[in-house]
C-alpha cells in the first residue's frame, strides 16, 4: 500500500474509465472543507501539465474561486446592480444597462466568464460593425465589458481579463464645429425673438452644458457678485420598476412580434417602430404604478471641478434681472397652477424645460439663423472655448471658465481659425525676413552738348 501524499501535494492517477485524473488541493473553502480541484486528460503528460498550471495559479495567489462560474449575462447583472451602481452617475448607469441589454447579452451572454475567449469578443464586435453600429459605440461596449471582467479578475472569478487581449475598433475623434463670431451673433439674434433668449446666451456665451443650463436655479445665481454656481444639472433618467414582478407588470405592453411594414400604430414615432420585446421582458417601467428613479431629475455634475463658480459677463446682468422680473409676472398670472422649482429657465407653468424640446429648439434656431446643422455641444461649449481663444484668452483661463480637470481636454474644445493662422504666419514672416523696397524707375538727365558728344565719338574711333 502506497503511503499517503503529504498535505497540499497533488495526486495524478489513471482511472478505470481510461482517462488520467489529477486532483490539486487549493486551500480551504468558505465552509472549512478542503478545496480540491479536478483535472483530467487522455494522457499522463496532459493531466500533469494541467495540474502544474493549477498549482502555479495557487502558488501565485491567483487561483480562481471554487464553484461554477456565472455566465456573462449573470455577471453583468451582478456587476451593474451591486458594484457599478455604487460609483456611476445615474445617467452613466442607464447607458451601461442599455448597452448590456442590447449588445453584450445577445452577443456573448450565454458564455461562462471563465470560458470566454478573445475570439468571442472579436466576432461580436465584427457583427456589431456589420449591423451599422458606429466604431465609437463598439468601443464603449468594449470598455464596459473590460471593466466588468477586470472586477471579476480582481475577485478571482477568472484567471485573466480576456478583453485586454482584444484590440477594439479605432475611433477617429469627432472634429468640433463651433460657431464663428458672426454665426454666434446670428444665432443669438434669432434666439432674441423667443422667451428662452437668456438660456441660449448662457449656453453660447458661457459654455454651459445643456443639463447645467436647464438645471440652474436662482439660489445659485449671485447677481450682485456676478457669479453662477452650477451645483446641479437637469437630466432625464430611465424609470425603474418598483413592483415585485416587472414582467407581469408590463404584460399589456409586451410585443413579441415585429410590426408589419405598413404599421400605423407607431407612425408618429420619429425613430420608427420599437423592437420586439425579448423573452421574459422586464421593460415598460414607465407604466409601473410603483415606478421610481426616472423622469426629469436634478443630479450633481460629474466632477467636483464642474461645480466651481463661473463669472457672469457684466452685459448679461441687466438681461438676467429683466428675465427674473418677467418670470415673476408669469408666476403671478399662473397662480395655483405654477409649479415652483426655483429654476432660472422654465416652461410657462414653472416646470423644467424638457431636454429633448430644448434640442429641437436649437435645431430650429440654426435654420432660422441660416447656419448649417451641427451638434448642440458645438454651439455651446466648443463655441465659447474657441471664441475665448480668438479674443486672446490663455488656455489655463479657458480651462477654469469651462471647468475642465485637465488642460488637454480644453485644447480639444478649442478649434483654430484659418484667418488667425494666416495673420500669425504674416507676423512670423515680418519678424524674420527683411521687407523688400519696391523698385522705382529712375531717369538720368545729361548736360552734354552736341559738340561734346561729337568729340567723344571721334576719340572712340
Amino acid at each position: 500500500m502506497s503511503p499517503r501524499n503529504p498535505n497540499m501535494e497533488s495526486s495524478v492517477y489513471e482511472g478505470s474509465d481510461g482517462w488520467w485524473h489529477g486532483r490539486v488541493t487549493m486551500g480551504i473553502k468558505d465552509d472549512g472543507s478542503p478545496d480540491r480541484r479536478h483535472r483530467r486528460a487522455k494522457t499522463e503528460a496532459g493531466v500533469r501539465r494541467k495540474v502544474r498550471e493549477l498549482e502555479d495559479l495557487r502558488d501565485r495567489g491567483r487561483a480562481p474561486k471554487a464553484g461554477r462560474k456565472p455566465t456573462v449575462e449573470q455577471w453583468m447583472a451582478t456587476y451593474l446592480t451591486d458594484i457599478a451602481s455604487l460609483k456611476l452617475k445615474p445617467r452613466s448607469l442607464d447607458d451601461y444597462w442599455s448597452k448590456t441589454r442590447n449588445d453584450i447579452i445577445p452577443g456573448i451572454g450565454k458564455h461562462r466568464i471563465d470560458k470566454l475567449a478573445p475570439e468571442h469578443l472579436e466576432r461580436m464586435y465584427r457583427k456589431m460593425l456589420d449591423e451599422g453600429h458606429a466604431p465609437s459605440h463598439v468601443l464603449k461596449v468594449h470598455r464596459i465589458l473590460s471593466r466588468a471582467l477586470k472586477i471579476a479578475h480582481r475577485r478571482r472569478l477568472v484567471v485573466e481579463n480576456v478583453a485586454t487581449l482584444v484590440d477594439p475598433p479605432t475611433v477617429d475623434e469627432t472634429e468640433a464645429n463651433p460657431f464663428t463670431t458672426e454665426e454666434a451673433k446670428a444665432f443669438l439674434k434669432a434666439a432674441a425673438k423667443r422667451p428662452t433668449f437668456m438660456r441660449w446666451c448662457v449656453g453660447v456665451g458661457m459654455g454651459f452644458r445643456q443639463g447645467e443650463t436647464l438645471g440652474l436655479r436662482w439660489p445659485y445665481v449671485d447677481l450682485d457678485n456676478e457669479l453662477f454656481h452650477p451645483q446641479w444639472q437637469l437630466q432625464r433618467l430611465t424609470w425603474r420598476h418598483g413592483c415585485q414582478d416587472p414582467h407581469a407588470c408590463g404584460e399589456r405592453l409586451h410585443r413579441f412580434e415585429p410590426c408589419a411594414p405598413d404599421c400605423k400604430t407607431h407612425k408618429s414615432y420619429k425613430r420608427g417602430c420599437p423592437k420586439p420585446c425579448p423573452k421574459g421582458c422586464t421593460k415598460h417601467a414607465s407604466a409601473c404604478p410603483e415606478r421610481k428613479g426616472g423622469g426629469l431629475v436634478f443630479t450633481r455634475p460629474k466632477t467636483k471641478k464642474s461645480r466651481n463658480a463661473v463669472p457672469i459677463p457684466p452685459p448679461f446682468i441687466p438681461y438676467l434681472r429683466e428675465h427674473k422680473a418677467q418670470q415673476e409676472a408669469l408666476r403671478e398670472r399662473a397662480g395655483d397652477s405654477w409649479q415652483e422649482h426655483k429654476l432660472v429657465f422654465t416652461r410657462p407653468d414653472g416646470r423644467p424645460l424638457d431636454p429633448r424640446q430644448d434640442w429641437e429648439e436649437f435645431k430650429e434656431l440654426l435654420a432660422e439663423a441660416g447656419i448649417d446643422d451641427r451638434r448642440l455641444y458645438d454651439g455651446s461649449r466648443h463655441t465659447a472655448g474657441t471664441i475665448l481663444n480668438e479674443l486672446g484668452v490663455d488656455m489655463p483661463t479657458i480651462m477654469e471658465i469651462l471647468r475642465h480637470t485637465q488642460i488637454s481636454q480644453t485644447r480639444r474644445y478649442v478649434k483654430g481659425r484659418s484667418h488667425l493662422s494666416k495673420d500669425a504666419m504674416r507676423r512670423m514672416g515680418d519678424a524674420f525676413m527683411p521687407r523688400q523696397e519696391p523698385a522705382t524707375e529712375t531717369r538720368t538727365e545729361t548736360g552734354d552738348s552736341r559738340p561734346a558728344r561729337a568729340r567723344r565719338r571721334r576719340r572712340i574711333r
